[in-house]
């Protein structure tokens, strides 16, 4: 079987059912029966691995081999920016419950990370695997994004477990997309969808400073008599 290779002999056996399990490696997993030398039937387990690629073999992925993309970020990021044509179904949601614990925990995020970043509270999405399902069979082909590679990588574990086969993640995710790889829809970037809160804030406070402190550099440098007689007309304390 070209592309296969055997990676563990027997995992388990029993000896009344004369059974045995082999793993095999392959981009394309499914369970074939088989025949072992003096052991009767047996049952050979394929794996498929998750692939990680960049943007570029994602882009690949997407126009040439058919994968459709699952973006798994929150609603916020995707609507900020995404992929066209993808699918969403995030992996977190946004966590309403309340309940005393969940209520101080949520107000200490809101003081902090999501003050800072803008990220929402958030819990596991309970019917992750069955929107996804609701939506492709297991032999889809599957690019899963999301911002920064580790919601995605999460997601394509949870879908492996779950019976899909074909699934592929773009490492450090779209935080790594050079404008243009993909055709994107939102008020931003893909690689700046994250991106929020005071962070945000800061960000452009600091480009305007660096700007205004170029631009006087600049200026001192090229016109060293005018920038003197402004000095002098600044009133001293």
């Amino acid at each position: 079987m070209a592309g296969t290779g055997l990676y563990t002999s027997c995992l388990s056996s029993s000896s009344n059912l004369g059974t045995c399990w082999l793993v095999l490696k392959t981009h394309n997993a499914r369970a074939v029966p088989g025949k072992l030398p003096g052991t009767g039937m047996r049952r050979l387990a394929i794996k498929a691995e998750v692939k990680y690629v960049n943007a570029d073999k994602g882009k690949e992925l997407v126009e040439v081999d058919g994968y459709a993309v699952l973006d798994v970020r929150d609603k916020t990021q995707f609507e900020r920016a995404h992929i066209k044509s993808c699918s969403h179904v995030p992996l977190f949601v946004e966590n309403k419950d309340n309940d005393p614990g969940t209520i101080i925990k949520r107000q200490l995020h809101n003081n902090f990370s999501g003050l800072f970043f803008g990220l929402p509270f958030t819990k596991p999405n309970p019917d992750f695997i069955q929107s996804v399902k609701s939506q492709f069979p297991p032999e889809s082909k599957l690019l899963v994004v999301c911002q920064e590679g580790l919601r995605s990588a999460a997601a394509a574990n949870t879908l492996e477990k779950a019976g899909f086969q074909n699934i592929a993640c773009i490492t450090s995710g779209l935080q790594t997309v050079k404008p243009g790889t993909f055709d994107s829809i939102g008020s931003t970037q893909l690689e700046n969808a994250g991106k929020a809160g005071l962070v945000t804030i800061q960000g452009k406070i600091s480009t305007v400073l660096g700007t205004i402190l170029v631009c006087a550099y600049l200026f001192i440098t090229f016109f060293p008599e005018q920038a003197e007689k402004l000095f002098q007309l600044a009133p001293t304390g």
